[in-house]
C-alpha cells in the first residue's frame, strides 16, 4: 500500500508534463528557437543604434 502512494506524486507529475507538453523535445527546440530569435533582434538593435550614431 504505500508503495502505491509513494509512485502516485511521479505518475501525477509525468502525465502533467505528458499533457503539457513541456516534457517534450518539440518544446525545448520551441524555446531555444525562441530564445535565439530574441538575442537576434537584441543584437541588430544593438548594431542598429551604434550605426545610427
Amino acid at each position: 500500500m504505500s508503495g502505491l502512494l509513494a509512485a502516485a506524486p511521479v505518475d501525477v507529475a509525468d502525465e502533467v508534463l505528458a499533457t503539457t507538453g513541456i516534457g517534450s523535445p518539440l518544446a525545448w527546440q520551441i524555446v531555444s528557437l525562441l530564445a535565439l530569435l530574441s538575442a537576434l533582434a537584441v543584437l541588430v538593435r544593438w548594431w542598429y543604434h551604434q550605426r545610427k550614431r
